[in-house]
């Protein structure tokens, strides 16, 4: 059985990662040039900052280089977070877009855009917003029903609370 230099990195890498209280959500090795380049994806609950990251980035570095599983050949070790767009593929992403604007394409055809509001075993509640002043509404999807999802970006969300980052920036005004 043949695996890939990705599936033994992962293998290798997720205790790891996973002991630092990150999830592992991706690898890659790509060649960049004359050099390699390994991509690490991590992700938490609470998400991850950035002492998490340089903290997980030493440990797979040491791991690596005690290993010497990506060989003797220069490479760069790249660690970062999920962008602001992922893709969600597993449940614990559905679970972290909580309240977050998602498109959906969904499996009998056709596109949903719509805002997560519960996420259970067998699928989850979302808002789809109202077109020309209607109203929003509810509807359940079920994970069979979604082909694909991808969180959307969103510049101009007005909460109840007020735009955000509103107080934010009255903060620092009047520092």
């Amino acid at each position: 059985m043949s695996t890939t230099q990705s599936e033994r990195l992962r293998e290798l890498l997720e205790p790891l990662v996973t002991s630092q209280g990150l999830d592992l959500e991706e690898i890659a090795v790509d060649s960049v040039g004359r050099k390699r380049v390994l991509r690490v994806v991590v992700d938490s609950d609470t998400g991850a900052d950035l002492d998490a990251i340089a903290d997980v980035s030493r440990a797979l570095s040491a791991k690596l280089d005690e290993t010497n599983a990506m060989g003797d050949a220069a490479y760069d070790l790249e660690v970062g977070t999920p962008g602001a767009e992922r893709l969600l593929t597993e449940h614990r992403h559905f679970v972290r877009a909580t309240d977050r604007l998602v498109k959906f394409q969904l499996t009998e055809g056709g596109e949903l855009v719509a805002r997560i509001l519960r996420v259970d075993d067998e699928g989850i509640d979302v808002e789809v917003p109202g077109v020309k002043g209607r109203k929003a509404t509810a509807r359940r999807l079920g994970f069979p029903e979604i082909a694909k999802a991808r969180v959307q970006v969103e510049f101009n969300r007005k909460d109840s609370a007020g735009p955000a980052g509103e107080k934010d920036m009255k903060e620092e005004e009047e520092a």
